[in-house]
């Protein structure tokens, strides 16, 4: 399920790299331009780059953890994405606190995982 919503994810945030590439009149290959979408395609890339740490991490600490706590963890990691994602395309400011928010769950998860990990190998 984690993975099905990261995929929607996904391709939400390239959805709108595609729609204000045509309100902008920007062609690809180019990612400057007007700043709404420039905001636009960094957000999407920022959250693009994340995407294989959080699944990994999840994976880890659903299977050595706890699968409920490493579900709740990634559902409100989805939900801090989209909530960044939507601040970083109104204004570059507006990205800051989904971000320490989403941070602290990917720190979270890191722990819960380690801790798995420790209790099944040790």
């Amino acid at each position: 399920t984690a993975l099905f919503l990261c995929v929607l994810f996904l391709a939400y945030f390239a959805l709108q790299v595609i729609c204000a590439r045509r309100k902008y009149k920007i062609s690809p290959p180019e990612t400057t331009g007007h700043p709404e979408f420039e905001r636009i395609f960094r957000a999407q890339a920022n959250c693009s780059e994340y995407f294989p740490i959080f699944i990994s991490l999840l994976w880890v600490a659903g299977i050595f953890f706890h699968q409920g706590v490493a579900a709740a963890c990634g559902l409100l990691y989805l939900y801090t994405r989209f909530k960044y994602f939507q601040g970083y395309a109104m204004a570059a400011q507006g990205r800051l606190g989904p971000l320490y928010a989403s941070a602290r769950l990917l720190w979270l998860l890191l722990g819960l995982a380690v801790a798995g990990l420790l209790a099944h190998f040790l």
